[in-house]
């Protein structure tokens, strides 16, 4: 995702998320001799037909990413890539799956990879990064493009093709789960010891699925700033552009900074130090109309914070609301960046106009609108809450991937293991926390929850961002040292990013709790603080 955000910082119009690992459990080597690369029989999982199976050796070396995410690892050594393609009797698909394996020094584990925006897999980035360090890997297309790729969503008759939906909300990854085991079996002669998902943004909804509606086909699953909840989540990220719209009022890059700044000033000490970071931003009760008359800086040019401007963050902040005040979903949490969802453009005549964050957009026009043209920055807010409610109606069974019920992959074994950024400007982690809350009520308690899933929220952290240039934490050994050894992750230790741009150490504590300063010690270091459970408002 950090990748995308660059570019869309570039001015390309890019979508969230892709996820790229920064952290793997250290390689046991159980594969020292050369293996062979061969097209081997692979059988087609239920209800595909297998089209082709092709086996080619690669030298390794640089990987460069493909797409428009791009990307590239270097050091990555020999492997072995075979590239199994499938359809669905009937539906005309063609989904290619993609298994890269190790031709020396295999750790004795597959991972798969899940995706971007709208791309079901890994651009071969993250399948070079994993086979770097000894994985076996596997992610699919799923027969649909590339990141913002939405041609595929109507069929020539203007309808939705719903084969490639399916294909990209649910069933693909589940074959690419068959097949990459197979495919592991066929080339090393012995199966994986343990089986890996690993996602953020699209790719976290996609391990979410898994868990529930596969429950077998992964002993562990990292399932990071998960977008559950699809449609409700999806829908909400347009508010911000229509509260903009219906409120006549655009508010600059510059002035939705001064109000994050201020907000996380504000809101610093909450857990017992001034580090410059946001303990937990749901406890953020920042009132933007403590900025009417603020005076910004902005491109040489100093304007004035209007009573206009703290209305429509107010509103962004509270999240989407039908015209009787019913809450539709979370806003975009305090501290987060505003610009990512509330952005703006210029016209010809330099007036500000709303600039639509794009997966959202395509989804409502594409999907919800079956009309690729239409225009969602031109939303009254009764249009939202009608669009809001066609798309949960329409797409929330196949979508939203946010049933609690997760006894199955509690009996198989399984591991869930989720982080996500206080500071999401896209997925609102309040939705993540309402979803683990519904297990624990499904499960019967937190204690047995704990036992298979466990969820870490990072302060100050963007979308996806703990994996990018803005903090890190090795995730993926916590999943296996559990998975593996039955050490459950308590903390989960990770480098974050303070709106200074220092780099401070904490442990993210297993949600409820939150960290608080121990009253002494350096608050740069981890050891400063310690989790608790927050206090009541």
């Amino acid at each position: 995702m950090r990748r995308l955000l660059t570019v869309l910082a570039a001015g390309v119009p890019l979508a969230a998320a892709v996820y790229l690992p920064a952290a793997y459990a250290e390689p046991r080597t159980s594969a020292s001799t050369p293996v062979g690369c061969v097209a081997a029989s692979v059988k087609a999982p239920a209800g595909t037909r297998v089209e082709s199976v092709t086996a080619v050796r690669q030298e390794g070396g640089t990987v460069h990413g493909g797409g428009l995410l791009g990307g590239t690892v270097t050091g990555v050594p020999a492997y072995c890539e075979v590239t199994v393609t499938v359809t669905h009797p009937g539906d005309g698909d063609h989904a290619r799956i993609q298994t890269w394996l190790p031709v020396t020094g295999w750790n004795g584990r597959l991972q798969a990879l899940g995706g971007a925006a709208f791309s079901a897999g890994d651009n071969g980035t993250g399948l070079a990064a994993a086979v770097k360090n000894g994985y076996a890997a596997t992610t699919t297309d799923a027969g649909v493009g590339d990141v913002l790729d939405v041609g595929w969503a109507l069929n020539s008759q203007g309808q939705v093709n719903t084969a490639l939906l399916e294909n990209f909300a649910s069933r693909s990854q589940h074959e690419a789960a068959v097949v990459g085991k197979e495919v592991v079996d066929a080339v090393y002669g012995r199966a994986a010891s343990y089986s890996y998902f690993t996602g953020c943004s699209t790719g976290g909804r996609q391990g979410y699925m898994e868990a529930q509606r596969y429950p077998d086909d992964y002993d562990g699953i990292l399932a990071d700033a998960p977008a559950v909840n699809w449609d409700r989540y999806v829908l909400a990220t347009l508010w911000p552009q229509v509260v903009m719209h219906n409120e006549k009022t655009y508010v600059s890059g510059c002035v939705l900074d001064a109000f994050t700044t201020a907000a996380v000033k504000a809101c610093d000490t909450l857990d017992g130090a001034r580090d410059g970071l946001v303990n937990d931003a749901s406890r953020c009760d920042f009132d933007p109309r403590r900025l009417i008359g603020t005076k910004v800086l902005c491109e040489g040019k100093e304007l004035t914070v209007t009573a206009a401007d703290a209305a429509v963050v107010h509103k962004i902040w509270d999240g989407p609301r039908t015209a009787s005040g019913r809450k539709l979903w979370a806003g975009v949490p305090v501290g987060a960046d505003l610009k990512g969802l509330a952005g703006t453009a210029a016209d010809a005549d330099g007036n500000l106009k709303g600039a639509p964050f794009p997966v959202p957009a395509h989804w409502t026009a594409s999907w919800v609108k079956k009309d690729p043209s239409f225009d969602v920055s031109t939303l009254t807010y009764g249009e939202f809450t009608e669009l809001f409610r066609q798309a949960v109606a329409g797409y929330g069974d196949i979508m939203d991937t946010d049933d609690p019920d997760l006894s199955a992959f509690r009996a198989s074994g399984g591991k869930l293991l989720t982080w996500q950024g206080q500071a999401d400007q896209y997925i609102p982690p309040q939705g993540t926390v309402d979803y683990r809350r519904r297990v624990v009520r499904e499960t019967g308690s937190a204690r047995k929850v704990d036992d298979f899933y466990r969820l870490f929220l990072a302060p100050n952290t963007d979308h996806c961002g703990l994996d990018g240039q803005d903090g890190k934490t090795a995730g993926l050994a916590a999943l296996t040292a559990w998975v593996e050894h039955g050490k459950a992750p308590r903390t989960l230790p990770a480098t974050l990013v303070n709106a200074e741009g220092r780099q401070l150490q904490r442990d993210l504590c297993a949600y409820p709790e939150v960290s608080r300063y121990r009253g002494h010690g350096d608050p740069s270091l981890a050891s400063s603080f310690r989790c608790v459970l927050p206090s009541r408002r």
